[in-house]
């Protein structure tokens, strides 16, 4: 498994200690920058890590900044894109098994450090359980499909 990183300048501290602890694990990454905590912009970051996991280099992502909301919905924007803003176990859990979530998010200015790896963890080790869960995913991308201009 190899995962996509990136985040803005308020993320970036917090994907720094997300790469220590994937190699900690023995986890791949490419890192899709920030490389500072210089001010940036995070939807370039959102989308690089967006269409790394689109093309295939990475099979995952994950995306970090102040709130983890910007740099989500700029994910989301990447058609194939499936990416989840959570600030718990729980919903980094479901988001894999229920939604297929292919990007997780996080908020580097509202998680703890050992909650944000509870929660990497929990989401890279869940798995999506297909199903009627399938379904829905497919009305999803349905739904992507009609306004893909």
């Amino acid at each position: 498994m190899k995962i996509a990183l990136g985040s803005d300048h308020g993320g970036y501290e917090l994907k720094e200690l997300i790469k220590n602890h994937l190699e900690e694990k023995g986890i791949e990454y490419v890192d899709c920058g920030t490389n500072s905590t210089e001010s940036v912009d995070y939807p370039e970051f959102g989308r690089k890590v967006a269409e790394t996991v689109k093309e295939g280099t990475c099979e995952l992502g994950i995306v970090c900044c102040g709130t983890g909301i910007g740099i989500s919905i700029s994910a989301n924007k990447v058609p194939g894109i499936r990416c989840a803003l959570c600030s718990d176990c729980y919903s980094a859990r479901m988001s894999k098994e229920h939604n297929n979530a292919n990007v997780l998010a996080l908020g580097a200015r509202v998680l703890g450090r050992d909650l944000a790896m509870e929660i990497v963890d929990t989401w890279i080790e869940s798995e999506f359980q297909g199903g009627r869960h399938e379904r829905r995913v497919n009305k999803i991308s349905d739904i992507e499909n009609k306004f893909v201009i």
